[in-house]
């Protein structure tokens, strides 16, 4: 009697959890022919993720771990969840590079070598992580990282600023580094707090976001969407925020760069915390190609709630935006919170991974027309 009525309760929170879940999903407003489904559940703050060439998606959970998702039926639903990391700080980021898994903690960055044939042998416990590096600022303010190799293996993270606004003496804050050859090299300097950045698919130029500073009001500074023509530019923080907004504190402050300006504004807090480009050549329509997804977290101190939905931004040949566009809105239902995406992933199927660090969901986004 007890074991049937512990089943009855079991299967009727399961049910419950499904009807809200079916819930959320039907206050989603996507662009035409698209559909959103339940990737993976029962995560825990997910955020950046990556793909293996077997088809796992490994997830930088910042309650700290990182772990290893399966869809072995191709159903678009993750039949398998391993842990291969955990213990660890801020564990956001993750990336891979020729077999090898890299993740990111604030201030080191890890390694396990062909990780998808380390899965494959149902090895027990957890697998070898290398360390990479360890000489990162230790930050937790804006410390949260972000991972991306190019083609030639160099590995590309981000430094936050260490506040909302100020001057550091370490040269490492606001910036984008790059890891070439066991040193680092910097990509673009002034640069707040960006969480995101791609290479664009043909000219392999990296785009990144910024999140712009706060108590400036509800509608300035805007974050930002730049793009590296040259590395090693100055990108304005703390001087200039935006198009040509000077700080109240540090504008009047000769830096000695010239800066560069943002490609597109974004909006004030609305926390660009992930990009990619789609840079598959199936299933999504053909004007999709090389469009660039950016998930807005959404802002925390702004008196009218913005952000907390997917955008599409549409460029041209040159690198310049043409057309901005919403992708999936809903995560914001008037003034109520329902979710907040953190970052894209283009699947090798040409579907979109879009990760939720307040619902604890993957999602899966496909063309049905």
């Amino acid at each position: 009697m007890m074991k049937n009525l512990t089943l009855f309760f079991l299967v009727t929170v399961i049910c419950v959890n499904f009807k809200i879940l079916a819930q959320d999903l039907s206050q989603f407003q996507l662009q035409s022919g698209f559909k959103i489904e339940i990737f993976a559940n029962d995560l825990d703050s997910p955020r950046q993720m990556a793909e293996g060439k077997n088809g796992t998606i490994f997830v930088g959970e910042r309650g700290g771990q990182i772990v290893a998702l399966s869809d072995s039926d191709r159903n678009g639903q993750v039949d398998s969840k391993r842990v291969i990391a955990e213990s660890l700080t801020y564990s956001t980021g993750v990336s891979i590079f020729e077999g090898d898994l890299y993740f990111s903690e604030i201030s080191k960055i890890w390694k396990i070598k062909n990780i998808e044939n380390w899965l494959q042998k149902n090895n027990s416990g957890l697998p070898e992580k290398i360390l990479v590096v360890d000489d990162l600022p230790d930050d937790k303010w804006h410390g949260w990282k972000w991972l991306r190799h190019d083609l030639k293996g160099a590995i590309y993270t981000n430094v936050g600023a260490p506040c909302n606004i100020c001057l550091s003496e370490n040269p490492k804050y606001a910036s984008i580094l790059k890891l070439s050859d066991e040193k680092w090299e910097y990509v673009a300097k002034g640069v707040r707090n960006s969480v995101g950045f791609d290479f664009h698919p043909s000219t392999q130029k990296l785009f990144f976001t910024d999140n712009g500073r706060d108590w400036l009001g509800d509608d300035s500074p805007s974050c930002e969407l730049n793009r590296v023509d040259e590395e090693g530019l100055f990108y304005g923080f703390p001087f200039q925020h935006a198009l040509n907004i000077k700080d109240p504190e540090f504008g009047d402050i000769d830096s000695g760069y010239d800066y560069v300006q943002p490609i597109l504004e974004l909006g004030a807090h609305v926390a660009p915390t992930g990009i990619a480009f789609y840079n598959n050549n199936f299933h999504f329509p053909e004007e999709f190609k090389n469009n660039l997804f950016i998930t807005l977290h959404g802002s925390w101190n702004r008196s009218a709630k913005v952000g907390y939905k997917v955008l599409r931004v549409i460029l041209n040949e040159a690198g310049e935006v043409t057309t901005v566009e919403d992708f999936i809105t809903g995560w914001l239902q008037g003034e109520k919170v329902v979710g907040r995406p953190s970052a894209p992933l283009v699947m090798s199927d040409g579907s979109l991974l879009i990760s939720d660090d307040k619902m604890n969901v993957i999602y899966r986004i496909t063309y049905t027309q």
